[in-house]
């Protein structure tokens, strides 16, 4: 009789077992999570998303500026420019002077941003003149810019300038005319510097002077501050690129989760079903796919009496969610294709599983990975959606921001301030590249057969 000992009774080893387990076991969402973490472009994006989240939502908080209120001194104003200005007196009209004095075309007072007034001396051979306004010098090509007056009658020799004016350097230029309109050699030109400035009234207005300061006419004051600078009606940019991201970002996380919520429950129940039923749905998903964007947008904004230049947020909703969800269907029903055929799935049938639980139970959650995906990539979409329809007049109007609109506004000046376009511009390019980076890496930390090829 053999006698046995404990080491005997020692379970076996095998090679793996000895070598140690190489990789932890994880659930899929971990693993998901820790493979996104090792995606430093995808990592990136993501603080970049919560960061513009932060910005619509807690921004406002913190720059509490009424984005409609118009900066009437502060005008066109590029980011980190001057606030300094002058106080003078409230605006007085001019009766203009008509006396020739022999010193060619002057300046009857110091230019400022409230007015700038010229007077000149008569030509002899001189009908009327055509007074211009330029910000560059005029050369040998005789480019005198804007015109801003034309007299026919060579006994008016002055003019007053309250067009738009900024603290800059202008160049004016009087041009004689002859009975024809027809432009005479003999012109004036002369570089006016303009002087920033504002009245007591508007500094109170702004509650920019203390309590403890008494301000007087010809003191300095700080105008109020514009981080990003203010558009061509004085309104603060910082402020409306907050309330256009609202407009923007409702519209584009909105409608996308509306409408791949519908391509969900749509291509579950076509793929779940299968068989004519399923063949019938996809043909009318394909129908839906065929019907052109733009047209229905113009059809929903005529049937919701949506007039010319008001918005058309709700018009657009509905149609990004009425066109747009087959995509997110046929991804889904291949994936319900594919799962439904699965042993597990079987083997809930075998026990009784209705198809309710089999659809909410098993299949869904399995493809929730590709529809997180469809989602961060859906998003960009409806942004530049929306930015397009917004930028051409169909989409989200004036004065309702959106960085769609700001973009058409801003390009009306992009000459003279080219901020109005570039910041809102940005920040469509940052959130689409953001999303699309993020839609990237969820995707291959979502995807199970890289985890098997690592």
């Amino acid at each position: 009789m053999t006698n046995l000992t404990s080491t005997d009774f020692e379970p076996i080893r095998h090679a793996q077992e000895i070598q140690g387990i190489s990789r932890p076991s994880l659930s899929y969402w971990r693993d998901a999570w820790i493979r996104l973490k090792a995606n430093k472009r995808a990592v990136s994006s993501l603080f970049l998303v919560i960061g513009l989240l932060l910005f619509t939502i807690v921004g406002p908080i913190v720059w509490n500026v009424d984005p409609a209120l118009q900066d009437l001194d502060q005008v066109g104003q590029p980011p980190g420019s001057g606030r300094l200005a002058v106080i003078v007196n409230e605006y007085e009209p001019w009766a203009g002077e008509s006396e020739a004095i022999g010193t060619g075309l002057r300046l009857a007072e110091n230019a400022t941003t409230m007015a700038v007034r010229l007077k000149w001396d008569n030509l002899s051979s001189a009908v009327g003149y055509r007074i211009y306004r330029n910000i560059f010098p005029v050369g040998p090509e005789r480019a005198y810019g804007i015109p801003l007056a034309e007299y026919f009658d060579n006994t008016v020799l002055y003019f007053e300038d309250r067009l738009d004016l900024k603290p800059r350097r202008y160049y004016y230029s009087v041009v004689p005319i002859d009975a024809t309109g027809i432009l005479l050699d003999g012109y004036q030109t002369i570089t006016v510097d303009v002087l920033r400035v504002t009245t007591l009234a508007e500094v109170e207005s702004q509650g920019l002077s203390a309590a403890n300061i008494n301000l007087e006419i010809g003191d300095s004051v700080n105008l109020a501050l514009h981080p990003l600078g203010t558009d061509y009606l004085g309104r603060d940019m910082l402020a409306r690129l907050m309330a256009g991201a609202r407009v923007s970002l409702f519209i584009g996380i909105g409608a996308p989760c509306l409408f791949i919520l519908f391509g969900i429950v749509y291509g579950s129940i076509a793929g779940f079903l299968g068989g004519r039923i399923d063949q019938i749905m996809m043909r009318f998903a394909d129908f839906v796919v065929a019907l052109p964007f733009l047209l229905f947008m113009i059809l929903f904004k005529i049937a919701f009496g949506i007039g010319p230049g008001e918005s058309g947020i709700f018009p657009m909703l509905v149609a990004l969610v009425i066109l747009m969800w087959p995509a997110t269907a046929r991804l889904v029903r291949g994936q319900i294709l594919q799962i439904r055929e699965q042993g597990y799935i079987g083997a809930s049938r075998l026990l009784g599983a209705k198809t309710n639980y089999l659809i909410l139970r098993h299949m869904l959650p399995n493809t929730l990975g590709v529809v997180l995906v469809t989602i961060t990539f859906a998003i960009p979409g409806a942004i530049f959606i929306e930015a397009f329809l917004s930028f051409i007049g169909m989409g989200v109007a004036p004065p309702t921001p959106s960085w769609g609109s700001m973009s058409n506004e801003g390009i009306k000046n992009m000459l003279t301030s080219p901020h109005e376009l570039i910041l809102p511009a940005i920040l469509i390019s940052v959130t689409v590249l953001a999303f699309n980076l993020l839609g990237d890496g969820l995707r291959d930390a979502l995807d199970a057969r890289l985890r098997n090829q690592e």
